[in-house]
This record gives C-alpha cells, structure tokens and sequence, in this order.
C-alpha cells in the first residue's frame, strides 16, 4: 500500500462515497472534521503523504504490518483473524446491572479496565436521543449510560485522536471494525514521526456487518411518522429475524429490514472485517443464546484484562461451541467475500487506485481550496 495524502482520500473516499463515518481521519490536523456525524474537508491540503490517508480503512489495509505490529505474528488469512481463545462471556455477579443489549460483557470489560488502573479513560459512543455520540467517560455510571449497540455510524475515532492530540495517554476505546483498523494503522506510527506515542491502554472491538446513516435513517423515520426522540431503544436481531424493533414509550414498533438496509452506508459494502480483527479483545452478539456474548480474545493484553474482570467477579465466561464457532467463521468468510468483490468492481483493487492524483488546488479568497 502506498502512503498518499488528503487530496486522494478526499477524491477518492469521501467523494467518492465510500466512507463510513469512523472518524479515524479527523481530529488528526486542522483540516479534517467530524460534523453532524459526518467527516468533512474544512480546507484543502496539499501534502503528499498525511496520516489521514493512513487512517482510512478504505485506502487499503496492510495486514501483515498491522499483525506483526499489534501481535507479533504474521498474518495468516484466517476469517476470524489472531486469536488467543474464543469465549461465551456475559457480566458477572458482582457487576452494575444496566441497559445492555446481550450479556453486558463490553461494559463489564471496561469497567474492570478502569477499576483496575488498565486505563485512565475511555471513548465510548453514547447517544443524544437516537443519534450516537462519542464520548470520553472515567466512572462505572459514565459507562453504564453507554451500553446497548448504536446501528447509526458514529465518527467516534476522531474523538480518540482528539484526547490523543490533547495529550491523554493510557486510553481504552470501544468501536466497530471501520474505527478500529483506523486506530490500529495509526498506532504502527505510519509516518515515522519521532514524537509518536501509543495512547492506547486497551482496544475493544464489536462485530459488525454495516452501519446506518444517521441521515437517511431520520429520513425513514420522518415517512413513518416515528418521532426519534421517542426512541428509548433500538434492536436488530441477528438473521434469521426479518424485522427491526424499536422502543417506544407507546410500546414496541417493527419496522422491515429490508427497508432500514436501504439506508446502510454504501461504504460498508467494501469492508471486509466483521470481527473488528485488529483489536485486544472482539465482542459480539451470541446467536445461540441472546443473554449472552461471542467474546474473542486476540492480545496477552486482552487475556490479562479478561482474567483479571473474572477474577473481580465483573465477567463470566464459559466454552463456546464448535457450532458456533464455525456459525460465526461462516459469517465472516462471507462478509470479506462480499467486500472482495465489490471493492473489485468499484476498482479499489486496481493498482491504480494507490495512484498520486494530479489535482492541483485552487486558490481562492479564503486561501488555497
């Protein structure tokens, strides 16, 4: 993969459609921002190379770099990545009960983590009615407000470049595989710069398959007369369920699934990681059991935090199924399949779509654009 700069990212991903909202390429200068759930180009760049390109999970991802660099090993094409062990996990007696979505393992972990001194503070992505927002949080209260799944894209990675910017150090962060293959490509420290430190004190993945736009999907709501600040909860059953559910204040509403994939983000056809593969620990729903999470442990890192929540009594884990393994190795085969091939025919596999752009930019009022 070639290191290229902002005008490509610009031309090529958010221009071209192709982004999902992470937010691993904002927060990183001035000229990249999240806005509305959006990232936007506040003003042109015209550097070569930028750790913004470097970021984005849509410019190309080095696996081999980023597995040698985060577990010493070399990639091996496994559909569920490095691991250490795979568990079924859900929070244990001695955990603050809360709103969570399966088993409450995610915020069981990072609970623990903070408890126990493995981070000073976490980025977590917490809601403003329907819409999620990323968040830094230091208590078990802050984390229990930022349980259950958020299925609307959230720029949450640029809240952790940001406290990065700041100065924080010894973070945890929990997100989806899009912010955390952007967080782990700036962690190998792409362009060598000689004041580079890891913030990072834990990485905690969730599965993924896409994410919604929070645009579109107000939208939908306005047609069906749903208003989204009545939303107490939102959940979207794994296959086979053929509908979506949302909390009302009235009661339950139901709504097609095939009429909220129509307003899935066109970047997260491209992405071929469901497992958020490049984490400490992934966590994800366990289909087999609803009062329960699929918990894979790829890091000694991730072991140790795991070990230490059980023996705290914050985490229970159990051997997982052959069944499920396999159910979930099925899941994921396909999803990077799907990716594969349409990253081909939108000619991301091109090699010249690792090209330098010959854009020169324009000058205007305001300055160079």
């Amino acid at each position: 993969m070639q290191l290229l700069g902002p005008t490509e990212l610009s031309h090529r991903i958010l221009k071209g459609d192709l982004c999902t909202s992470c937010g691993a390429c904002a927060d990183l200068c001035p000229y990249l921002k999240s806005h509305g759930g959006k990232i936007a180009s506040v003003f042109s760049c015209d550097r070569e190379t930028g750790r913004c390109y470097a970021a984005c999970p849509k410019t190309g991802v080095n696996e081999t770099v980023l597995s040698e660099a985060l577990f010493s090993t070399p990639w091996r094409a496994d559909p569920l990545g490095h691991y250490r062990k795979i568990y079924m996990a859900k929070q244990g007696i001695k955990a603050s009960k809360g709103r969570f979505q399966n088993g409450g393992t995610v915020s069981a972990l990072v609970i623990a983590a903070l408890e126990q001194g493995v981070i000073d503070k976490a980025v977590l992505t917490g809601s403003d009615g329907i819409m999620p927002r990323p968040r830094i949080v230091t208590t078990p209260e802050q984390v229990l407000e930022c349980a259950a799944s958020k299925y609307i894209a959230a720029p949450t990675a640029a809240r952790l470049n940001r406290a990065a910017t700041e100065g924080d150090t010894n973070l945890g962060m929990v997100g989806t595989p899009c912010q955390m293959t952007g967080l782990a490509t700036l962690r190998t420290n792409p362009l060598a710069r000689s004041d580079f430190k890891d913030p990072m004190g834990i990485a905690i993945g969730l599965f993924c398959t896409w994410a919604l736009s929070g645009e579109g999907f107000l939208s939908y709501l306005d047609q069906q007369k749903i208003d989204p600040s009545a939303i107490r909860s939102m959940d979207i059953p794994p296959p086979p369920a053929e509908n979506a559910r949302l909390t009302l204040a009235e009661g339950v509403k139901k709504l097609p699934l095939d009429e909220i994939r129509k307003r899935v983000l066109p970047g997260c056809s491209v992405c071929p990681d469901m497992t958020a593969l490049w984490t400490d620990l992934s966590v994800g729903a366990l289909e087999e059991n609803p009062e329960w999470n699929t918990l894979i442990v790829r890091s000694e890192r991730g072991e140790a935090l795991v070990n230490r929540a059980v023996e705290a009594g914050l985490l229970e884990i159990r051997p997982i199924s052959q069944t499920s393994v396999d159910n979930l190795t099925l899941a994921a085969t396909n999803k990077r399949k799907r990716a594969l091939a349409a990253q081909e025919r939108l000619g991301m596999l091109d090699p010249a779509f690792q090209n330098p752009l010959e854009i020169q930019p324009k000058q205007t009022i305001m300055g160079f654009r």
